[in-house]
Order: C-alpha cells, then structure tokens, then sequence
C-alpha cells in the first residue's frame, strides 16, 4: 500500500481551519505527476485531484467532500488520508482510460499485469508479438489468476522449474490440444534442457518486465518476489552454427531462382528476413553503396553499408523498376510474408546437400562470421547488424576475431613436433 504523505496544513479540520478561503485549491504532491489539493469555501472544503497529462498540461477533478464539519466516512466526506487513498486509485482509472483499457475493479492478477505490459509495449514498441505468444502459452495457464500481491518467490521458482521439464510444444492447430515433441534417437539431450532453459530464460524477462511495469505504475506493493528468482545460468551459450563459403556456394546453387536472390540478400547484408522481406527498390543507394533498413526489431531505421559485389547484386535486382516496388517477390508476384522462407529454406538445403538443414537466420549469422575472422572490427559489425553496440556481437562472434590473445598463444606456445601417427589414424571408430 502507497504511504500516505503528511501536510501539516492540510491533514486536520483545525489546521485548514486556519487557511483562506479562495478559488485556487491548496495543492501538495502525493505521487509522480499527482496532487491532492484542498479547495476551501466559505461553508466547507472540498478534495480536488489534478493530474499530469503531458505538453506542460494538468486535468483537475472534484473527488470528495472535505471533513471540516462532518467526521469522514470514507465514501461521500473524506480525511485527509481517505482523499489520497481516492486520488491515487482515480488515478490509475484516469490513465487507464486514456490507454483504452477497462477499469474494473477488483484483485490484480498476473493476467492484468500481462495486459497492462502489452498495451503498453504495443504503443511504446515495434511489436510485441512474441511477448503475447509466449505470455498467452507459457505463463497465463499456470499464473494468469494468481493476485500479483500474494506472488511469492517460491511459487515463481515452481512455475520457472516445472516450465524448464516441460517437452518442447509443436505448432498446434488453434482449438486443439496441444502436442510436445519427444526425443528421439540420436538427440543430444544435454542440449535439448539447455534450449528449454534459454526459452524459460526469455519467457521470465517478459513475466518480470510485466510485473516491474505494474510496480511502477504503484499497482503492486514491492517487487521483492520476483527479484529474487533468477534465470538459469548458461541457458544462452549455445554455439553459433555458420555455413562454409562453399557451403553459400551450394546454396545459392540450388536456390529456385526467386528464393535464390532473397537467400544472395541475406548473405549479402546479415539482415534478418523481416527486414529484407520488406525492403523497397527505393531503400536501395546505389551512389552511397547502401541499403535502408526501415523496419528492424528494434524499431530502429539503420543504414547497411554494401561490398562491392552486394551494390552490383542489389543495382542488377532494382534496375529499371519503380522505387515503390517491393525489392523481392515470390514467384507469384506476392510479398514474403513471416514463416514463408522456412519450406524453400529447408528444401534448398536438400538439395545443397547442407546438414543438418541451416534456417534463414543462419545467413545472418554466416554473414556476422565470416565478416569477424576476415578482421572487421566489432563495433562496424554491430553497427550493419543493426545492434546497438558490441555486446550482442561480443558474445555470439567474438572468438572468432583474431586477437592479442590468440596470436601470442600461436606464436609463443611450446611446439613439440609431432607427427600424426599413421597406425592410428588409419584405425576406424566403432560405431
């Protein structure tokens, strides 16, 4: 509960006995962007609220009749204590209603906590398709109708470990029970925990972002429960899989025609398929040897600074087009959509003879890899890549950069002149 806050001259009948009476209310700060304010006439008081709305304007509402003659029952005549009580819950109301959400009272759930953060990221944020997908699957069935203020580390704890155990969940047709995938032979199971713990790892951050937004917006009391429950530690240090030069050669080989300029793209540029999906003849510069990214995760436009061979690639694909043109279409002249690369993606990968097949972020990562081991500096990845600064790069490419380190090791290490012997590596393994 928000502490209500002392004003020597407003929190007693006597002692705004002693004030003037006049138009302009007698406010004092109760919260961030709130006041309670005392408007005192000649036959009594009464509690206005005025709120911050933004561009240096405040909204002024009449809530209660004050104490001054009456004593306070908490509904039509207020103390001092019960206005703010008002105020702060009105408040909330206000600004809900400005968002478009309902106002209805009752216990705050998880489940209004997890609306509340949508609405919020929906309007603040690019999209927050993956945060709804993975609030609606994995947290509101098991904690949707649990009060935020009765939510203990423990009972996060169990839903964090139980989720953790959980098979991965298959694509499900909507109004279906859901399906799991089991393991089968030859699945490494060591790295199939460690993927379900980095997809429980995501999963928390969304349930934590949501409940820290409600604890700002003084909807929750403290957010101790939840700052106590870590993620799981080395769920994220999965190996970062990139293809060969000959591989990118097979695969663009036996690339159908259509799909085989959008994987070239990627190779290309490291952008992810979204931002090539809807890249526009115009985003192309052909005097700055550039490609305009409009729409990225981040929400953020950034400029791809092109090799020679991806400004002829890119001049030869927009020649003679309108710069309204989609930049790649299918063979049907339609726009690729989200999950539209994933079948052509895996049967070019068949015929390229690449195992086990690579998905379309793999480019991406293809492009991050071999970028680092030619020499480029970290922060220029980062920066075509459309990251923010090096961490990201740091963590997923950073051994493969030449360094300080490696060079010593290589030139400084004891080297003891051995020779393969030939006995044992012509002896065969058995399977």
């Amino acid at each position: 509960m928000a502490r209500t806050v002392r004003d020597a001259n407003l929190e007693t009948r006597t002692a705004r006995a002693r004030l003037k009476a006049r138009g302009k209310p007698y406010y004092r700060s109760i919260d961030t962007g709130l006041h309670l304010g005392y408007r005192k006439g000649r036959a009594g008081g009464k509690w206005v609220m005025r709120w911050y709305v933004g561009d240096q304007a405040y909204e002024v509402e009449t809530i209660a009749t004050a104490d001054d003659t009456l004593d306070a029952d908490g509904a039509a005549i207020m103390s001092f204590g019960d206005a703010q009580a008002l105020a702060r819950q009105l408040y909330v109301d206000r600004k809900r209603q400005r968002a478009g959400l309902s106002t209805k009272r009752g216990p705050y759930t998880v489940r209004g906590a997890i609306e509340d953060y949508l609405a919020w990221f929906d309007q603040n944020r690019k999209t927050g398709r993956d945060a709804r997908w993975r609030a609606e699957a994995l947290i509101l069935p098991s904690l949707g109708n649990e009060e935020c203020a009765k939510l203990t580390s423990e009972k996060l704890r169990k839903w964090r470990d139980d989720l953790a155990t959980d098979s991965p969940r298959l694509r499900t047709k909507k109004g279906e029970a859901q399906q799991y995938r089991e393991l089968v032979e030859g699945d490494d199971p060591d790295e199939a925990a460690r993927r379900r713990r980095a997809t429980v790892n995501r999963t928390l951050t969304i349930l934590k972002a949501a409940l820290n937004h409600a604890w700002r917006e003084r909807k929750i009391g403290s957010d101790e429960p939840w700052r106590a429950v870590k993620p799981f530690k080395e769920a994220d240090a999965a190996r970062v899989r990139y293809l060969s030069l000959a591989e990118c050669k097979r695969l663009i080989n036996a690339s159908d025609p259509t799909f085989r300029s959008l994987v070239h793209a990627g190779l290309l540029t490291g952008c992810r398929f979204s931002e090539i999906a809807a890249a526009l003849v115009a985003d192309f510069n052909p005097d700055s040897g550039t490609l305009h990214i409009r729409t990225s995760k981040s929400g953020k436009p950034r400029h791809v600074v092109l090799t020679d061979e991806g400004v002829t690639f890119f001049a030869g694909l927009c020649a003679g087009r309108s710069p309204r043109d989609r930049m790649l279409l299918k063979a049907d002249g339609g726009r690729w959509l989200k999950s539209h690369q994933s079948r052509p993606m895996r049967d070019t990968c068949e015929r390229a003879k690449i195992e086990p097949p690579a998905g379309f972020h793999i480019l991406r990562h293809t492009y991050a890899s071999h970028f680092i081991m030619n020499g480029g500096p970290l922060l220029v990845v980062a920066k075509n890549l459309g990251h923010s600064d090096t961490r990201m790069v740091e963590k997923h490419y950073g051994h493969l950069a030449p360094s300080y380190i490696a060079d010593a090791v290589r030139a400084a290490a004891p080297k003891f002149g051995f020779k393969p012997d030939k006995k044992i590596a012509a002896l065969k393994v058995p399977a």
